[in-house]
């Protein structure tokens, strides 16, 4: 009765893990996304403010959810990792995201940001968030 007890649990506990996986959005190791940071939906921070950024490259995306305390797009980002690039007099101008880069010079690549479905008007440095904004970075080749 023990062995079938264990046997069970043993079971139960690996289709938990397994269903738990499948749960998760994961995104191919290849093209683009092979110097990707995180290649699966992940959740980042523990402030007041709750924003989701999705990031879409070729065919695939990842979500992530970022919890801060940051006023600005920029900051929110900046601070988990998830953007980079190179400070101008116009604010943060965006290279890599998520591990990414779009490189206009060498790929005529760059990440366009739209604000829930509208294409950012401003950069990512002025926008001011709220708790519950959505946002997304597309890299977009020409």
């Amino acid at each position: 009765m023990k062995k079938i007890v264990k046997v069970s649990l043993i079971v139960f506990t690996l289709l938990a893990v397994l269903f738990s996986f499948a749960a998760c959005n994961t995104v191919d190791a290849e093209g683009l996304w092979e110097s990707a940071t995180y290649r699966r939906d992940k959740s980042f921070g523990s402030g007041d403010t709750e924003i989701t950024l999705t990031v879409e490259a070729g065919e695939q995306s990842v979500v992530f959810t970022v919890k801060t305390d940051k006023s600005t797009l920029a900051d929110a980002l900046t601070e988990h990792g998830i953007i980079s690039g190179e400070e101008t007099e116009y604010g943060l101008s965006v290279y890599t995201v998520n591990g990414i880069t779009a490189n206009w010079n060498t790929d005529k690549a760059y990440w366009a940001l739209y604000v829930g479905e509208d294409y950012a008007t401003s950069g990512v440095s002025f926008i001011e968030i709220k708790n519950g904004d959505a946002y997304r970075f597309v890299y977009t080749a020409t």
